[in-house]
């Protein structure tokens, strides 16, 4: 069909007006976002902004090739053909805009006054990948950029994990752990960030399915309802992000848990059909039981005793009865699945045996807490255990400000600051 003079006029504009916005977003430096000399200590690492400029110019050929084939086709080609070839170049340019926009808005909140406070969060969740690089050499399969932390709104934090495809950037997959932050939560003493650093060390060390699938055979040969085991196959990651969270943090970041999920009774006994959280009930009992199970007795009987006494099941609670009658049983079995067995992803070591956390570690956790509450910095204590330090800190009457701004001051400070990218030596050969 020949184009009719009417119409080439006008789509020669289109084209033009869409080229012109082709191919602008393809490169990320911490000068475009806004970072100047006195944000570089904040700033995400060069290789964070290298991983984004790589997934930039991916996107970024492709915008190319869109738009050399309109330039070279459309004027020999139909009206209604032109428009097909105008809206493939919008899509990949849709894609460039909304990789663009994320990773601007990530990069540039480092110029901001939440910075430190994000190089802080940065360093707890470096820390909690050194903890298990320390224990378990070579488990991760190579190189791994760190998380990078940012703010947003939202009750909760939440993360994207590397490499999960995100329907913000079309299926696009991200390059590197994202954590969000809500505004309202930037203080260190935060457990629930634990809890979302947890999600990502399972996400890299490949435990995903293999849990999944421990946990339905386990309830299987228990005999446990077939109800109670498909609920609790949903609720499988956030169970592992609890567990591991506490051994990050011990038990402090079981009552900072706590502190998260305490809500008016409806809440906390209603249960969710479909939902990926466990009932808000019964995760304190499985956070009690993996207390237990880590040598912290009396600490387990408090949080029961705590969440029972706030708690007590009301007549027509909405919590299924297979999933009430069958938790003495399954809690423990599942705590112990999760946390205490071996697994093919661990090089055959337990999630306890590669996240560490001791008697000894809550003595120092103690200690830095009473340091913090008089305004000091312990000596040698680690980034994720000053979440906890923090915690008991405030406990200890420490003024919530003052507290804050310390351990955030220390933790953003350049020199303890981890390696952007954290890697394990490679093997010496035999």
């Amino acid at each position: 069909m020949t184009m009719p003079a009417t119409v080439r006029p006008f789509l020669q504009d289109k084209v033009r007006t869409l080229i012109a916005r082709a191919r602008r977003l393809s490169n990320l430096t911490p000068e475009r976002v806004g970072l100047r000399a006195q944000d570089r200590p904040y700033a995400p690492s060069a290789a964070h902004f290298a991983a984004a400029n790589r997934r930039l110019r991916e996107i970024d050929r492709q915008v190319a090739a869109r738009a050399a084939f309109l330039k070279q086709h459309w004027r020999a080609s139909s009206p209604h053909r032109v428009l097909v070839y105008l809206a493939l170049v919008e899509r990949e340019i849709d894609r460039a805009r909304r990789a663009f926009g994320m990773f601007f808005e990530v990069f540039s909140q480092r110029g901001s006054a939440f910075a430190p406070a994000l190089a802080a969060h940065d360093a707890i969740a470096m820390d909690c990948y050194a903890a298990v690089r320390r224990a378990a050499p070579l488990v991760f399969r190579g190189p791994l950029l760190k998380p990078l932390t940012y703010m947003e709104h939202g009750y909760s934090p939440a993360t994207t994990r590397r490499g999960i495809a995100l329907s913000r950037l079309l299926g696009e997959p991200n390059p590197f752990p994202l954590i969000r932050i809500p505004w309202d939560r930037d203080n260190p003493w935060q457990a629930v960030f634990l809890h979302e650093v947890a999600h990502n060390l399972q996400a890299d060390l490949g435990l995903w399915q293999e849990n999944q699938d421990a946990v339905v055979r386990r309830l299987a040969r228990t005999n446990a309802p077939a109800l109670v085991g498909s609920i609790y196959r949903r609720w499988h990651k956030e169970i592992f992000a609890d567990l591991a969270a506490l051994l990050l943090g011990g038990p402090a970041a079981a009552w900072g848990m706590l502190d998260f999920l305490a809500h008016p009774v409806q809440r906390t006994v209603t249960y969710q059909p479909g939902g990926a959280h466990p009932t808000g009930y019964l995760r304190a009992l499985i956070l009690a039981e993996m207390l237990a199970r880590m040598g912290f007795d009396a600490e387990a009987g408090r949080v029961r005793e705590v969440w029972k006494t706030l708690y007590r099941l009301p007549r027509g609670h909405r919590i299924p009865s297979a999933l009430l009658s069958s938790a003495d049983g399954v809690i423990p079995a599942v705590v112990d699945e999760v946390a205490f067995q071996t697994r093919r992803g661990l090089a055959q070591r337990a999630l306890a045996d590669v996240i560490l956390f001791r008697r000894e570690d809550e003595r120092a956790i103690r200690d830095g807490a009473k340091a913090l509450a008089n305004n000091r910095i312990p000596a040698d204590l680690p980034p994720r255990f000053l979440v906890s330090a923090s915690r008991y800190a405030l406990g200890m009457g420490a003024s919530a400000g003052p507290l804050s701004d310390l351990v955030i001051r220390h933790l953003s400070r350049p020199a303890k600051a981890p390696s952007a990218v954290a890697h394990d030596p490679l093997p010496i050969a035999a």
